[in-house]
């Protein structure tokens, strides 16, 4: 059950908001800190805070069509390196958003920036490099936006 809840809101959630590029986009979710995000200290525990940008991950997959590629392609998400700097606690229902933003990539992979904030305070940021895989191996970026693109343009 670990967020399974959150997972399902933002599943249903993106199916209904319009479709976004998959070059350089940001996205915002708004969530609240539930009991089982938190650790002995009563605080979003740190390693849910990764977790979370997981969820905004599979916002973006959905709403840019890279999800229905995936599938289709047998491709695989991987994280192959994420950070977090932490500013301040979140506390138990405390409300906050979290923006992700496709900032670049390269030959390889993509870079994400992850920005949690409650109010007008950023509490956490965190970046990561993403790749997408085949059996065969990486799938370079061009070729996953040209897919994603073909797709969006065939599909309508």
């Amino acid at each position: 059950m670990n967020l399974i809840f959150k997972m399902l809101g933002i599943c249903i959630t993106s199916l209904f908001k319009p479709r976004l590029p998959l070059g350089k986009t940001s996205n915002l979710l708004s969530l609240r800190v539930l009991p089982n995000d938190l650790d002995l200290n009563m605080h979003m525990n740190d390693g849910r805070y990764i977790t979370i940008c997981d969820l905004s991950r599979v916002y973006l997959f959905i709403r840019s069509g890279l999800l229905k590629v995936m599938l289709g392609e047998k491709w695989m998400p991987v994280i192959a390196e994420h950070t977090m700097v932490y500013r301040k606690s979140l506390k138990l229902f405390q409300k906050f958003s979290l923006g992700m933003e496709l900032t670049h990539w390269d030959d390889k992979g993509f870079y994400m920036t992850h920005t949690f904030t409650a109010g007008d305070r950023i509490v956490a940021e965190g970046t990561s490099y993403d790749i997408i895989r085949s059996k065969q191996g990486i799938i370079p970026p061009a070729q996953v936006m040209a897919t994603v693109n073909r797709q969006r343009e065939t599909s309508g």
